[in-house]
């Protein structure tokens, strides 16, 4: 775990320090499957937390932070994705005021308040976070691109409906036990 956690470090590093390779990645987050995609890391993530295991819940975090650079880099962008992404790459390379700070520190809270409703077993604790964590998403993309962060709707509702629908279902599935059959039933 510890190999992988450095793999990461390093990961991040180079994102934000290599041009070149800031710029393979960025290319490859136009390709709008990778904006479907990771809102399904939820779906482990939550079950790894549900399940109180910490190797699971770094495992999908990497995943995640990892996953713009899995997808091919679009031959196309619809403008406003374009547009969305170009405000988007501003902000991570633009001045880190605290306000800018205190926003960017939601997303780990954010990660962490739903970890923490399921490692406590609260799955609608867990489902109002999501909602939270789709809301900020969409809040934080049309106010600082406006119009184009319209483009974040889609994927953010999808995933939070899959999601939330998961974790819905891991509760009626939980609740629907099969009842023992007691010794002295049958005399």
């Amino acid at each position: 775990m510890m190999a992988a956690i450095k793999k990461y470090d390093r990961f991040i590093a180079a994102a934000f320090t290599v041009p070149s390779f800031w710029d393979w990645l960025w290319q490859r987050h136009h390709n709008q499957l990778s904006w479907y995609i990771r809102p399904l890391f939820l779906i482990p993530f939550c079950w790894f937390a549900y399940r109180r295991s910490w190797a699971g819940i770094m495992l999908v975090i990497l995943l995640t932070l990892t996953s713009m650079g899995w997808f091919a880099a679009p031959s196309e962008t619809n403008s406003q994705v374009q547009q969305f992404l170009q405000v988007e790459q501003q902000y991570l390379q633009g001045e880190w005021t605290l306000r800018k700070i205190f926003l960017t520190l939601l997303i780990p809270l954010s990660f962490s308040a739903l970890a923490a409703a399921l490692w406590w077993r609260n799955i609608w604790l867990g489902v109002i976070v999501m909602a939270f964590m789709a809301a900020g998403k969409l809040l934080w993309s049309i106010t600082f691109s406006g119009e184009a962060g319209l483009a974040v709707i889609a994927p953010a509702t999808i995933g939070f409906v899959l999601c939330g629908g998961c974790l819905w279902l891991i509760t009626v599935l939980s609740r629907r036990r099969i009842p023992r059959v007691k010794k002295n039933e049958f005399h």
